[in-house]
């Protein structure tokens, strides 16, 4: 059971995120089209239609319904509820400057997911790992919302890199330090009762992870769109480093 929900999860994460990534460029469609980096994109550049997307989005969402319906009743409630955070946060950047937070509710709902269907329950460890990483998303997509800030700015668009401005990376420390601390509580509550060994590694995910999180403060050019864009992507690293060292934890 604990290998599917593992493979499950990481399907459905995959097909989801997906099809959240479809409605978005359903409904930004406009506004993809006015902005530089973006115009290329399938549906404002032509290359697929809005119906196509639509039916792309939906074949996406039936699978991961399948996917979910395999699971107990809890989880399948909590799956049907991200839809609301899905189908939202691609208008939070027309009402609120903080899009963002809107994107880290949708993106980061699995940590419940996965272990609700693990255990039946929401527990305190769960609850941890999501509000770290909307904590974490608040850094990443400020880095990425850089890009377009100028071409935002324009058509009215709304983002945490646009609030911040010069500020952004004193905030950026702080969204790294609250997301560091809250992964790092997470991982002691789960672990507190297994083996020193297996403790120890978990809580080592923490300062690894924090030591990504610096390399990019280091390196941050809010003026330099490739920067930026590679400092977004490496965060895909960031986030495998604690899963190798909770995975490496769990079986000792």
């Amino acid at each position: 059971m604990d290998l599917w929900i593992f493979l499950s999860c990481a399907i459905g994460a995959f097909l989801m995120r997906g099809a959240g990534c479809t409605w978005n460029d359903i409904t930004d469609r406009n506004f993809d089209g006015a902005v530089e980096r973006t115009r290329s994109r399938p549906i404002p550049s032509g290359q697929v239609s809005v119906s196509q997307a639509i039916i792309w989005m939906v074949l996406q969402s039936l699978l991961g319904a399948m996917i979910l319906f395999s699971y107990n009743i809890t989880a399948i409630a909590l799956g049907v509820l991200s839809l609301g955070l899905v189908a939202i946060y691609p208008f939070a950047k027309r009402f609120t400057w903080w899009p963002q937070v809107f994107l880290g509710l949708a993106f980061n709902w699995g940590a419940l997911l996965a272990y609700v269907a693990h255990t039946g329950a929401i527990g305190s460890p769960a609850v941890l790992l999501y509000l770290a990483g909307i904590s974490w998303t608040l850094f990443y997509d400020t880095i990425y919302a850089h890009q377009d800030k100028e071409d935002d700015a324009l058509i009215g668009v709304k983002s945490t890199a646009r609030l911040f401005g010069d500020a952004s990376k004193q905030w950026l420390i702080v969204f790294g330090i609250i997301s560091t601390l809250l992964l790092g509580l997470a991982a002691f509550i789960v672990t507190k009762d297994r083996s020193i060994l297996s403790m120890s590694i978990a809580l080592c995910a923490t300062p690894a992870f924090a030591l990504h999180l610096i390399w990019q403060l280091m390196r941050l050019e809010t003026e330099s769109p490739s920067v930026l864009l590679r400092l977004f992507r490496s965060n895909r690293d960031a986030g495998l480093i604690p899963v190798l060292f909770f995975a490496v934890s769990l079986t000792l």
